[in-house]
């Protein structure tokens, strides 16, 4: 037993490493070096393979697209540099209303959201038509097309020819806008204030917390906090979808390319206002990303949710 004990030690050594005899701290061992020179040519070789792959795709992609019979024109159509810069500035001026509409929707959303899944959450009897309410309005606007919502709120509001109701197109955009988002927000806060198992409630009236103090102190911000992923993918679709308001003749950012490909028979303008979208649009997704991700790992870390 010692003869094995006094063999396998050198082996356990040579993989651990050991002090550095000069007092300097831990020394790595040959095989922990080694392995180390191995992970690290393995990436390497892997970034190669991934940077040549994504070449290849790119330059078949690339000769596809331009051998095709129509590039050309395609090209003069949509790719026109001209164009471009005539539409750049016009697109930017009007991107500005979406993203007011963004900020101004955003909040009404979440708000009308978060008391929408509260009404359809609340308990007794008494609240029975309250809870009926709230279901047929998320039923109701998430069943219908939003462009449908749009073309009635913006055109039919205005034909009712009501006293001190607005028409302005921008106005109505947003008011139809945070009628459709609302409902699809309250269904994540309601999935959220469910996921609360019932005990954090119990215990919060055990403290002495009643029913609506319970709910604000203990449930939400566990609720809101577990669907935080979920509301920022809604805010990233309501971003885009504000571009929609152009359909009551809103000037925004759709609306200024509309209106340069409509006096010059060219749709490079809605490649530029596509592009300005997708500009705006990667930092918030990659936000919700790294949101996501970083949750993720304090679940899996035991950490809080």
């Amino acid at each position: 037993m010692t003869l094995v004990k006094e063999q396998s030690e050198p082996e356990e050594a040579d993989d651990k490493g050991g002090a550095d005899p000069a007092g300097d701290g831990y020394v790595p061992s040959p095989r922990r070096l080694e392995r180390e020179r191995h992970k690290r040519a393995r990436t390497r070789r892997a970034t190669a393979i991934a940077a040549a792959s994504t070449l290849v795709t790119g330059a078949v992609l690339y000769l596809v697209v331009v051998s095709a019979p129509g590039w050309q024109r395609t090209k003069e159509t949509f790719f026109d540099g001209q164009y471009a810069r005539e539409a750049f500035p016009k697109v930017l001026e009007g991107l500005w209303l979406n993203v007011r509409l963004l900020l101004v929707c955003g909040a009404a959303v979440l708000v009308l959201g978060m008391l929408i899944a509260v009404a359809r959450t609340l308990r007794g009897p008494v609240f029975f038509p309250l809870r009926v309410l709230a279901a047929a309005y998320t039923d109701f606007f998430r069943g219908l097309p939003l462009i449908i919502n749009l073309m009635i709120v913006v055109l039919g509001v205005p034909a009712l020819r009501l006293q001190g109701v607005t028409v302005d197109p921008v106005l109505l955009g947003g008011t139809a806008l945070t009628l459709t988002y609302s409902a699809y927000v309250a269904e994540v806060f309601r999935a959220g204030i469910e996921s609360v198992h019932p005990s954090q409630r119990a215990a919060a009236r055990s403290l002495g917390l009643n029913n609506r103090q319970a709910l604000r102190y203990v449930v939400l911000p566990q609720a809101v906090r577990r669907q935080v992923p979920p509301l920022l993918n809604d805010l990233v679709s309501l971003q885009k979808d504000t571009g929609l308001v152009s359909i009551g003749g809103a000037i925004d950012a759709v609306r200024a390319a509309d209106i340069i490909a409509g006096r010059s028979l060219n749709y490079t303008p809605y490649i530029v206002a596509g592009l300005v979208f997708v500009a705006l649009t990667i930092p918030m997704t990659r936000f919700t990303d790294w949101v996501t991700s970083r949750m993720d790992r304090q679940r899996a870390q035991g950490g809080t949710t």
